[in-house]
């Protein structure tokens, strides 16, 4: 996609955070938009804040962990719209534990957003993709996709198999001379609320003696807004990963560090503030 404007975007997890600022952006750029958010609420206030932009916007309530209810609404925006042109698999949740103490519950409601809920979008609009001639899908993974961290085993899992799943989709896609691509995104700290509403065990912080909402907020780096600009940037040179934010570049670089350095400075450092 070399550009924007008046082509089709489905974004989900749009009720907030990233997936708001990259609606908006898009609308900016006169993409038409199918949002979705299992936020009602918040999806409602993305919807107001993108109409008016000359695009046309639709919206659904949608559970990304539901196959049935993601496949539906790949449907439903192919119809409203005609086609799609890029589809941005956003939503995101948290979860911090030590494996111990975490639920199965827990784990799977993780595994169901974060990890089947990009399955389910990838799978549901990729033949939609395919038949416009010009596609793109977007999968967030995280920081935590390149790193793995004291108390985010269920969040390393889900970011790590996205990266995984996406890498393996773009070489398919490229084999296959398909007139989509795909790219995956590892954003660092973004100044969200989805450590604020997320799921957290006492647990996380007896292990690293930290990891509170508020800790979170002091040390993201970066807008949601300089996150989705990022984003775009990296569909329209069609790159194949896009680290988003310094601190972010930074994780980057430590992960290329022996596995052994890398554990040894996180678990020296995770002890010094117990």
């Amino acid at each position: 996609m070399r550009t924007f404007y008046d082509q089709v975007a489905a974004v989900t997890g749009a009720g907030s955070g990233i997936g708001r600022a990259l609606a908006r952006e898009l609308a900016r750029r006169g993409v038409h938009l199918a949002l979705a958010d299992i936020d009602e609420v918040g999806l409602a206030e993305t919807v107001a804040l993108c109409e008016g932009s000359g695009v046309k916007v639709t919206s659904r309530r949608v559970d990304v962990a539901d196959r049935e209810a993601v496949y539906a609404w790949a449907d439903q925006v192919v119809e409203e719209h005609g086609r799609i042109n890029l589809v941005i698999n956003n939503a995101g949740v948290s979860l911090s534990a030590t494996v111990e103490a975490m639920t199965y519950e827990d784990f799977e409601w993780l595994m169901g957003i974060n990890f089947w809920g990009v399955i389910y979008g990838t799978k549901a609009f990729l033949p939609h993709l395919k038949a416009s001639g010009n596609g793109h899908i977007v999968n967030l993974s995280s920081v935590f996709g390149l790193v793995s961290v004291p108390s985010q085993s269920a969040y390393n899992a889900a970011k790590f198999a996205v990266r995984g799943f996406t890498d393996a989709l773009r070489m398919e896609l490229e084999i296959e001379g398909a007139p989509v691509s795909a790219t995956t995104v590892h954003p660092g700290g973004v100044k969200t609320n989805i450590a604020r509403n997320g799921r957290m065990d006492e647990s996380a912080r007896t292990i690293s003696g930290g990891g509170s909402p508020d800790d979170f907020d002091r040390i993201a780096m970066t807008t949601p807004e300089k996150a989705a600009t990022d984003i775009l940037l990296a569909v329209e040179h069609d790159r194949r990963r896009v680290v988003v934010g310094a601190d972010g570049k930074a994780i980057d670089l430590a992960s290329r560090l022996p596995t052994a350095l890398y554990q040894w400075l996180l678990v020296k450092g995770a002890r010094s503030r117990r």
